[in-house]
């Protein structure tokens, strides 16, 4: 078995999830999504695999996103996208893809669900 995660290794839950793969001896494809970001089509395919509207995917504490007004009502679904490819800081981490399952490790062991 083979899985792939959008990993920030300056991030602990990110560093916990990858932790918790090599403990299970788990092939792990690592993205470094800041160097990496994902595609659109990428992004929007885990969206959809997670079952979540763009918003639910954005780190809302980021300073970035205050500065890019993202809480405002009058964003689009794409607008979020975007914002997140631009700057991809803003998305949610580590995101852990397991054949056609998605699932943000946080906890850590939320994983072990997709596995």
């Amino acid at each position: 078995m083979s899985v792939i995660i959008y990993h920030n290794p300056r991030c602990s839950k990110s560093r916990q999830a990858l932790s918790l793969l090599h403990e299970k001896n788990i092939d792990t494809d690592i993205v470094e999504y800041l160097k990496n970001p994902p595609t659109v089509s990428e992004l929007k395919d885990i969206l959809l695999k997670l079952g979540y509207k763009p918003r639910q995917l954005l780190r809302k504490n980021e300073q970035i996103y205050k500065d890019l007004d993202l809480g405002s009502d009058g964003k689009t679904d794409d607008d979020l996208v975007n914002a997140m490819i631009d700057n991809p800081i803003l998305i949610e981490r580590p995101i852990i893809i397991s054949g056609g399952q998605v699932t943000i490790g946080r906890p850590a062991e939320s994983i072990l669900d997709i596995l």
